[in-house]
């Protein structure tokens, strides 16, 4: 992965390097619980290594008690999903109608209470790719999936919580990035964050 400064609104790679694209079949479906355990491993994994090159160790281990983990409000809800290849689960997104913006089970700010889609944007939420798929089209077309679905259920704006890892996809995707911030994950630990935002008629 290649690392990224934030100037002015959007972020810039550091190494330009040209990536070969291998195709590779997968499927996509509604998680389930019984994805429970291999969405832990899959974010876990995910994270620590597609996440190196933009966070510290330390970043990373304190955004994995909370900020990046299973939301099993999600799954309740029917809006998330997972990408399936070889019979294991290589990547995972998923957006809700409910006001959380990110974070797990055990991140402590949460709110289920449901927004208005006449004047609230959709969430879309809690995406990661096995590092063996990364830049394969999995995360695009489960953002897709997303805001079909959204689209669906009448909302026309979209927002999200972006790791810096992310970034990059989001705003290929039309996402419009605001100002950075940093959110505590431990005791003077902080971790960097890219509040998004996107209309329905954007690319």
């Amino acid at each position: 992965m290649a690392s990224a400064h934030y100037r002015g609104g959007a972020f810039w790679p550091v190494n330009q390097r040209f990536a070969i694209v291998i195709l590779v079949q997968y499927q996509l479906r509604t998680a389930t619980h019984a994805d429970r355990a291999a969405l832990r491993t899959l974010i876990e994994r995910s994270a620590r290594e597609l996440g190196a090159a933009d966070y510290r160790p330390e970043q990373i281990e304190g955004a994995l008690q909370g900020a990046f983990g299973v939301d099993t409000q999600l799954i309740d809800d029917g809006t998330y999903f997972v990408a399936e290849a070889a019979g294991r689960l290589v990547g995972c997104g998923g957006w809700s109608w409910r006001r959380t913006l990110f974070g797990g089970d055990s991140h402590s700010a949460r709110n289920a209470s449901e927004l208005d889609p006449r004047t609230d944007a959709a969430k879309i939420r809690a995406f990661f790719i096995d590092p063996d798929y990364a830049r394969r089209g999995i995360g695009r077309a489960l953002l897709q999936r997303c805001e079909a679905e959204a689209r669906e259920r009448g909302f026309t704006r979209f927002e999200l919580m972006g790791t810096l890892p992310g970034v990059r996809l989001y705003q290929a995707l039309g996402y419009v990035p605001g100002e950075l911030m940093h959110y505590p994950v431990a005791p003077g630990v902080t971790i960097e964050f890219v509040p998004m935002h996107k209309a329905a008629g954007g690319r």
